[in-house]
């Protein structure tokens, strides 16, 4: 959908010379103009960490929802459309709601330098804070400390799922530090649900959590999850709950289900949302198998996969769901950005491809070229070579393997563009 909300979108991109500069500096000033908003949300739910901040925050909005309760969710960055960002009340942001609250907030801002993250999310909280609710959810853009969500003084709770090595040039250059970014989310006395981390991270967490008197609700010590005979068992000191496995794909979907039930269950939540949060959450370009579209009808006999994973962490997940599929010939298409690890991105997923073909993404200026992304696949030991485009990908593939398991994927920007344009 386009229309008002893009023009304002464009206008609010040359507000700051540079996409990410964290401060909340200006957060702060352009909050304070339009009265504050983010005290007057419902209860918060905070959510930092590297990988499964998103589908932790889908599951959590799916719980919520199964126990016939509403939730706003703020999430980034968007896959196909600007308005998946925001969520109110479990309905995405209408073009005309969306409309006003921008222009509000670039009025409000009066052409004052701020980075388009910075503004956009005060809108999504001015959009929030005036809708009824009974929780908002709000997922941190880059870190957690600096990140523009990092403005509600006392949150009900904060969650930090796995963190890993990712955006060294913004967070830091070792896990330790990265984690102490995330763990810049966590508030005074504001109980904290932490996933299992590495050593270093966890250390650095549960000081801060210490430090602040955060009661800490820890995988591991507090509650624990597995999977058993392909269900899933979480456990914590209030009793055990075998539950199905979780909708979204993957053994790592295990964890973000466990630290989503800690949440629900420390919230007081009954026992519908449990169930709820693992079987109904939805959440696209995670494992999402393609159901419809020009692609499918290109490879009718194909089983199209859309993956948005993008880091070292992913390509171990991802390796790990293909081990889960029954045996087909399985071949890549891949473009990532130039800013992303591609080497430790392919390292796990070696031995389960057959080929892979490498794509630029379209309309992205920090796209890796696809020459570049082949070449590295094939320093990685993987058959590769570069292609024109998607379908040209596609098209190469089906010729000699019509019923190959074909997963496109590297990045969230790739995956929005087949969203947007192939769905």
């Amino acid at each position: 959908m386009s229309g008002g909300s893009d023009i304002i979108l464009e206008r609010m991109m040359a507000l700051h010379p540079k996409i990410i500069d964290l401060t909340l500096d200006r957060m702060w000033k352009l909050l304070d103009a339009l009265g504050n908003p983010q005290d007057s949300l419902p209860p918060v739910i905070h959510i930092a960490g590297t990988n499964g901040k998103g589908s932790t925050q889908a599951m959590l909005r799916a719980g919520i929802e199964g126990a016939g309760l509403t939730a706003h969710a703020y999430t980034s960055p968007h896959l196909a459309r600007f308005h998946e960002r925001i969520r109110l009340a479990g309905e995405l942001i209408s073009e005309p709601h969306l409309t006003e609250v921008l222009d509000e907030c670039l009025a409000a801002n009066k052409g004052a330098p701020i980075t388009y993250f910075e503004i956009t999310t005060c809108a999504g909280i001015l959009a929030m804070s005036r809708t009824p609710a009974d929780y908002t959810l709000l997922e941190v853009g880059l870190g957690g400390r600096l990140d523009a969500t990092n403005v509600v003084a006392r949150p009900a709770l904060t969650i930090i799922t796995p963190v890993s090595y990712d955006h060294p040039q913004f967070l830091g250059e070792t896990v330790a530090e990265i984690a102490g970014e995330k763990a810049g989310i966590i508030k005074r006395g504001v109980p904290l649900v932490m996933s299992a981390q590495t050593e270093d991270a966890a250390e650095v967490i549960e000081a801060r959590a210490a430090k602040l008197g955060a009661p800490l609700l820890a995988q591991g010590q507090h509650w624990h999850v597995s999977e058993e005979r392909g269900r899933l068992v979480y456990q914590d000191e209030t009793g055990l709950l075998d539950l199905p496995p979780p909708a979204l794909m993957g053994a790592h979907q295990f964890q973000n289900a466990g630290a989503a039930l800690a949440a629900l269950r420390h919230l007081g939540l009954p026992e519908a949302s449990y169930e709820a949060a693992v079987t109904q959450a939805k959440w696209p370009a995670r494992m999402q198998k393609l159901a419809r579209g020009p692609l499918l009808n290109a490879a009718p006999d194909a089983e199209l996969w859309l993956d948005g994973g993008h880091n070292a962490a992913c390509g171990a997940t991802l390796a790990e769901t293909l081990t889960r599929l029954p045996k087909r010939p399985t071949y890549m298409i891949c473009g990532m950005l130039n800013t992303k690890d591609i080497a430790g991105y392919l390292a796990p997923v070696v031995p389960h491809i057959n080929a892979l073909h490498a794509v630029s993404i379209p309309g992205e200026a920090s796209t890796l070229p696809a020459e570049v992304t082949a070449q590295a696949a094939t320093d990685a030991g993987i058959q590769a070579e570069a292609a024109e485009s998607v379908i040209a990908a596609l098209n190469r593939i089906t010729a000699s393997e019509p019923n190959a398991r074909i997963l496109i994927c590297g990045s969230l920007y790739l995956a929005g563009y087949i969203l947007r344009e192939h769905e």
